[in-house]
C-alpha cells in the first residue's frame, strides 16, 4: 500500500510458558499466528530468566552484555547508552510513542530504572497490593488507558507510531499461586485483553489507511512451582507471536533482540550503524531493490559463456565459469592479459549481437518487476554489461520499470567492487544497508556485499551458499511480498 502510515504495536506479556500456552484457548493470539507466526525464542546463554534482563533486551534490541541490567535492580545499566524503542524514536526521529505498564522498573526510577526513559507518552498503574488479584486489577487499568490511547485519532500530532503494552498478571499469578488453574485463567485472561488492544486499532478510523505490525511477546517460562531465574528449559523458553506486512514463518531461530529491530524496520526505520543492536528484523521492506541483469532478469548468462567460449576455445572450464557477473574488459584480461583490447571489442560486438537476437526474461522477472511497481520500491537495474548490451535489455525488460540503471564503464570499477551498487542507491537516495540487492553469481553477490546490501542469489550455474544477510534460492518464480520482505535477513 504505497504512502500508508505504518504503526507497530508491541505488547510484553510476562512470564507466559509456552508448553501452557499451546494447551489453552487463546484465540486471538491464535489469530495472529495463523496471519503470521507464534515462534519459541530462547533466552541467551548468558541472561537471567528474569523479567529486567530478558525485557531490557527485547526492548533495546542489545543484549545484557550492552545493557547492563543484569537483575530486576537496573542500578548500573547503560540504557543511556542503548535505550528503549520508544525512547529512540523519540529522540533520533521525532515520532510519538507511547507506553502503558504496571511493573514498576519499566517506568518508574526506583530501583534504578526506569527501562522506558523517555516516551512522548506514558502511563503507569501500581498495584494496590502484591496479589494475584491486584495485579488483574492492574493490568485492567493499563488495557483501559491503552485503548483510550490506541483508538484515539483526533489529535493527529499526539498519535503514537510505536506502542508498548505491558500485561504483568500471568506472571504475579505463577508465583503466588504456581503455575495451576489460576495461572491459567490469567493467561486467558491476558489474551481477552489483547484482543481489546487489537479491537482499538481497528477502530480507528484512519485503521484502512494504515499499516499495522504486531508483536506479542514473553519474557521467560516458569517452573511448576512458579518461579524462574534458573536453567530449565521451561524457564528458558518464551516466545514471540508477530504479524504484520510482509511477515510469514520465520526462516531462523529468533532471540528477543530481534523485537526492538523489527519495530524499527516496520516503522522503515534503517538501524544506524553506530547503534551496534545485536537483533536483526525477520521481515523489512527493503528501501530499493537493485537488480543484476545478465542471468538473473535474463537468459543471458548462456550467451555470454557461448560468446566467451566462441572467442577463446581453449578456454579451460574453471575460467570459463570465472567470467560469470564479470565485464568484457575484465574477462579478456582475465584471458588475454597481454592484449586484452583486441578481445574486449569482440566479446563486446559478440555479445551485443546475441543479446539483440536472443535475450528472452527469466521466469518471474517480470513479475518480481510488476510486484515492485505495485509497492512504490524503487527498483535499479546494476549490471557489469556495457551500456549498448543494458540498453538492448531494457527493450525486453521495459525501461519504465527501473528508476536508474548502471552499467560497466559507469563506475570506476564494475563487479566484483562494489562501485556499482554504491552508486545505484546513491542515484535512488538510498542507504545501501537498507537495499536488497538481487544476484546470480559469486562475482556479482561479493559486489553487492562489499556494498553493504541484503542479498538474494539466484544461481545461474554457479553454486552459492547462504550466509549472513543473504538467502538463496533457486529463482525468482513465486516471489511475493512475504519472500521479498524476509530476503538477505
Amino acid at each position: 500500500m504505497p504512502g500508508a502510515a505504518h504503526r507497530v504495536l508491541v505488547v510484553g506479556i510476562d512470564g507466559v510458558r509456552l508448553d501452557t500456552l499451546h494447551r489453552l484457548a487463546t484465540p486471538h493470539l491464535d489469530a495472529l499466528a495463523a496471519e503470521g507466526f507464534l515462534a519459541p525464542i530462547e533466552v541467551d546463554e548468558e541472561t537471567p530468566t528474569m523479567s529486567g534482563p530478558c525485557w531490557a533486551t527485547v526492548v533495546t534490541g542489545v543484549t545484557v552484555a550492552r545493557h547492563g541490567v543484569w537483575s530486576n535492580d537496573f542500578t548500573g545499566h547503560r540504557l543511556d547508552v542503548f535505550p528503549d524503542f520508544t525512547t529512540r524514536l523519540v529522540v533520533q526521529d521525532g515520532l510519538r510513542t507511547f507506553v502503558a505498564a504496571g511493573w514498576e522498573p519499566l517506568l518508574q526510577s526506583r530501583t534504578g530504572g526506569p527501562l522506558f526513559a523517555a516516551p512522548s507518552r506514558s502511563v503507569y498503574v501500581s498495584p494496590t497490593a502484591d496479589t494475584a488479584e491486584a495485579w488483574e486489577r492492574c493490568d485492567e487499568q493499563v488495557t483501559e488507558a491503552a485503548v483510550h490511547v490506541l483508538a484515539d485519532t483526533s489529535d493527529s500530532a499526539d498519535d503514537p507510531v510505536a506502542s508498548f503494552v505491558y500485561l504483568g498478571a500471568p506472571d504475579e499469578t505463577a508465583h503466588i499461586l504456581g503455575c495451576g488453574e489460576a495461572y491459567e485463567a490469567a493467561i486467558r485472561q491476558a489474551d481477552a485483553r489483547l484482543g481489546r488492544l487489537l479491537d482499538a486499532v481497528r477502530s480507528r478510523p484512519s485503521y484502512a489507511d494504515e499499516r499495522w505490525t504486531v508483536l506479542v511477546v514473553t519474557d521467560h517460562g516458569h517452573v511448576d512451582a512458579g518461579g524462574h531465574g534458573g536453567r530449565t528449559a521451561v524457564e528458558r523458553t518464551a516466545w514471540l507471536a508477530a504479524a504484520g506486512p510482509g511477515i510469514g514463518t520465520p526462516a531462523r531461530a529468533l532471540r528477543h533482540a530481534d523485537v526492538a529491530a523489527q519495530a524499527f524496520a516496520a516503522l522503515g526505520r534503517h538501524p544506524d550503524r553506530h547503534w551496534t543492536l545485536d537483533g536483526a528484523p525477520f521481515a523489512a521492506a527493503p528501501h530499493a531493490v537493485l537488480l543484476d541483469m545478465d542471468g538473473t532478469l535474463v537468459d543471458t548468462e548462456s550467451l555470454w559463456l557461448r560468446t566467451v567460449r566462441e572467442a577463446a576455445p581453449a578456454i579451460e572450464p574453471d575460467d570459463l565459469f570465472q567470467a560469470l557477473g564479470r565485464s568484457a574488459a575484465d574477462t579478456a584480461a582475465l584471458l588475454r592479459p597481454e592484449d586484452p583490447h583486441t578481445l574486449t571489442e569482440e566479446l563486446e560486438a559478440r555479445f551485443l549481437a546475441a543479446v539483440q537476437r536472443e535475450t528472452t526474461a527469466l521466469p518471474g522477472a517480470l513479475a518480481l518487476l510488476d510486484l515492485l511497481q505495485e509497492l512504490d520500491i524503487p527498483a535499479a537495474l546494476v549490471s557489469a554489461s556495457s551500456r549498448p548490451v543494458v540498453d538492448a535489455v531494457l527493450k525486453t525488460l521495459g525501461a519504465d520499470r527501473f528508476r536508474t540503471t548502471v552499467a560497466e564503464g559507469e563506475t570506476p570499477r564494475t563487479k566484483p567492487a562494489a562501485d556499482p551498487y554504491l552508486a545505484a542507491a546513491r542515484a535512488l537516495g538510498v542507504d545501501p544497508a537498507a537495499c536488497l540487492a538481487v544476484e546470480d553469481s559469486p562475482t556479482g553477490v561479493a559486489a553487492a556485499e562489499a556494498a553493504g546490501c541484503r542479498v538474494l542469489a539466484v544461481p545461474s550455474y554457479t553454486p552459492i551458499a547462504p550466509g549472513p544477510r543473504r538467502t538463496v534460492r533457486r529463482g525468482l518464480e513465486g516471489i511475493g511480498r512475504r519472500e521479498l520482505w524476509a530476503a538477505g535477513l
